[in-house]
C-alpha cells in the first residue's frame, strides 16, 4: 500500500481550538453535530463521547433556547470527568447574541461559536448582534465559523447583488449571483470580525451548498479569495447511499485540489441509525485520498461465480469490524497500526496477489477449488488454513501481527 501523501496545496491560516488545529500545516480534521435535545445534558454527553469514539475530533452542539445555553457547562464537566476532551462547537441561529450574554458559562464552555450570518439578525438590528456574538467571542477568547449556507442566506445582500447584476452591461446569471452572494457573504463577515477586534487566526469559514457542482465552484472561489482556514460539506446531503456518494463527489474534488481544513458529512440518519455513521464516512474519505490514515485497511474481492461461498464476505466483514472496535483501544498502544491493510480475498484469481500486496492476506478456496487457505505476511506465504476455524485462526494471526509490528 502506496504511503501517505498529505496535499495541502491551498495553504491556509491555522486556527488553534483547545488542543485541535484547524488548517495550515495540520491534517485535515473530521467533525460532526449531535442530534440531542441539548438541554437533555446526558442524552448530549452520551452522543458526543460516542462520536468522539468514533473519531470526531470536534463536536457541535445546538444552543437555541436558555434552557440548551444553560445545559452547556454542565455538558463540558460530564465530558471533561469521563476523560472526553474533545472540543465543544456552539451552533447559533437569531438568538445567539442574547444566549452568550445571559450564559456566560456557555460561552466560556464552549471552544468554538457557529455564526450563520444569514441568521443573526434582520434590518437594523443584524450588525449590533452580530458585533455582539463577535465582541463574546473576543473577551472569550474563542475561535468562529462564519458559515453561510445557501438555504438562509442574507437576503439584503442578495438583494443589493441582484441590483447591481440588473445594472451591469453584462449581466449575469441568477445561479452566478447566488455563489457571489455566498462568498461576499463569508468575506464581508469576516472582515466585519477583524474590524471588530477578531484575530485572523480565529476565523474559519464555511460556505454550503446541497448541489455538488455548485460546492465545488463556490469553494474553488472562496479558496481563491483568502486564507482562512475553511470548514467543507454539502450541506442536506440527504439520507444513505445517496447521501453519501454526494458528499464524497463534492469533497473529494475539493479535497485533491488541497481545499479544505475540516470535513462534516451531514447525513441524514435512518430512522434509529447510528450518528456517528456520518464520522465513518468522513473518514472514509480522507483514507481513501490517502490524506489521513484512521484504521487498517480491509481489501475484499466482491465475488463472482467463481465464489459461490459467502465465508470470505462474512470473514471480511467480521475482520473490519472487528478492527474498527478495537481502535479505540489501539489508537494509544500501538502506533501507527492505521496504516496496516488486510486482504480477504475469495478466489485463486486475485486472492494471492492482492493478499502479497497486503500486510496480511488470506485468500479463501473458491468454487471447485482445494478447500485450503493460504496466508501471506508482508508478502510471504506463512501458514495454509483448513478445516472450520479458518476466521478464528486468522484473526489471532492479526492481533499477533500488530502486537509484534506496533507494539
Amino acid at each position: 500500500m502506496s504511503a501517505i501523501q498529505p496535499a495541502r496545496v491551498h495553504k491556509t491560516t491555522g486556527v488553534v481550538i483547545d488542543s485541535v488545529t484547524v488548517g495550515g500545516d495540520a491534517p485535515v480534521v473530521v467533525q460532526s453535530m449531535t442530534n440531542t435535545d441539548t438541554a437533555d445534558v446526558e442524552a448530549t454527553v452520551q452522543q458526543v463521547v460516542e462520536l468522539a469514539r468514533a473519531g470526531s475530533e470536534l463536536v457541535r452542539i445546538t444552543v437555541n433556547s436558555a434552557e440548551a445555553a444553560a445545559a452547556v457547562a454542565h455538558i463540558r464537566e460530564k465530558l471533561d470527568a469521563q476523560n472526553c476532551r474533545t472540543p465543544l462547537i456552539g451552533d447559533f441561529h437569531f438568538n445567539g447574541h442574547k444566549l452568550l450574554q445571559d450564559y456566560p458559562e456557555c460561552a466560556q464552555a464552549l471552544a468554538k461559536y457557529r455564526i450563520n450570518p444569514g441568521n443573526v439578525g434582520k434590518g437594523s438590528k443584524r450588525d449590533a448582534q452580530f458585533a455582539s456574538m463577535i465582541e463574546c467571542a473576543c473577551e472569550y477568547d474563542k475561535a468562529v465559523r462564519i458559515g453561510v449556507n445557501w438555504g438562509s442566506m442574507d437576503q439584503q445582500l442578495m438583494a443589493r447583488l441582484m441590483d447591481e447584476n440588473n445594472k451591469s452591461d453584462k449581466p449575469k446569471e441568477p445561479a452566478e449571483i447566488m455563489l457571489e452572494a455566498m462568498v461576499t457573504s463569508a468575506l464581508e463577515s469576516a472582515q466585519r470580525a477583524e474590524d471588530l477586534g477578531l484575530a485572523h487566526e480565529k476565523i474559519i469559514l464555511s460556505c454550503k451548498m446541497s448541489g455538488v457542482q455548485d460546492l465545488i465552484r463556490v469553494y474553488q472561489r472562496l479558496a481563491e479569495r483568502c486564507d482562512y482556514a475553511l470548514h467543507l460539506g454539502l450541506t442536506e446531503a440527504g439520507m444513505g447511499s445517496k447521501g453519501i456518494v454526494a458528499s464524497t463527489a463534492a469533497l473529494s474534488i475539493l479535497l485533491q485540489q488541497g481545499i479544505g481544513d475540516t470535513i462534516r458529512i451531514s447525513l441524514t440518519p435512518e430512522p434509529g441509525g447510528e450518528r456517528t455513521q456520518e464520522v465513518l464516512v468522513a473518514q472514509e474519505i480522507l483514507q481513501s485520498l490517502q490524506l489521513r490514515a484512521f484504521t487498517p485497511t480491509v481489501v475484499s474481492c466482491p465475488g463472482c461465480g467463481r465464489t459461490s461461498s459467502t465465508y470470505f464476505q462474512q470473514l471480511a466483514q467480521d475482520i473490519q469490524a472487528y478492527l474498527r472496535e478495537q481502535m479505540p483501544h489501539w489508537r494509544g498502544r500501538y502506533r501507527g497500526v492505521e496504516n496496516m491493510s488486510v486482504a480477504v480475498m475469495g478466489c485463486v484469481v486475485n486472492g494471492p496477489g492482492e493478499s502479497k500486496h497486503a500486510n496480511i492476506g488470506i485468500s479463501l478456496p473458491g468454487t471447485g477449488e482445494k478447500p485450503v487457505a493460504p496466508v501471506y505476511v508482508d508478502g510471504l506465504k506463512t501458514v495454509t488454513l483448513k478445516g472450520d476455524h479458518i476466521a478464528d485462526e486468522f484473526q489471532v494471526i492479526v492481533e499477533d501481527y500488530i502486537e509484534k509490528n506496533y507494539s
